[in-house]
């Protein structure tokens, strides 16, 4: 199966390049927050923007960069108020995807 970032790399060599380099290589090590800060605070973010695709790979991220189930159950319900019902709707259909595949 051919994963989201060999696509990018086919597609958009530079914006690969930059995923890994910039995003991934600078900002996701920056000291100033945890990588499980930045997890929740990007499981929100994409929640929130309804962006299914990248909230599948980074709800992954954060079960391995130490948020459980739960607080990411939270973030979702939390979501719903400020972000709008629908999407946190999609969030929980997204992380059951990806509870369901690990």
């Amino acid at each position: 199966m051919t994963t989201s970032r060999e696509i990018m790399a086919e597609v958009a060599p530079k914006l690969a390049e930059l995923t890994s380099d910039v995003v991934f290589g600078d900002v996701w090590e920056r000291s100033e927050l945890s990588k499980r800060d930045r997890s929740l605070i990007t499981v929100a973010v994409l929640t929130a923007l309804y962006r299914t695709e990248q909230l599948r790979g980074h709800i992954g991220r954060a079960l391995d960069n130490g948020v459980t189930r739960e607080e990411i159950a939270e973030v979702i319900v939390h979501m719903a108020f400020y972000a709008g019902w629908p999407t946190a709707a999609n969030a929980v259909r997204v992380a059951q995807e990806v509870y369901a595949e690990r």
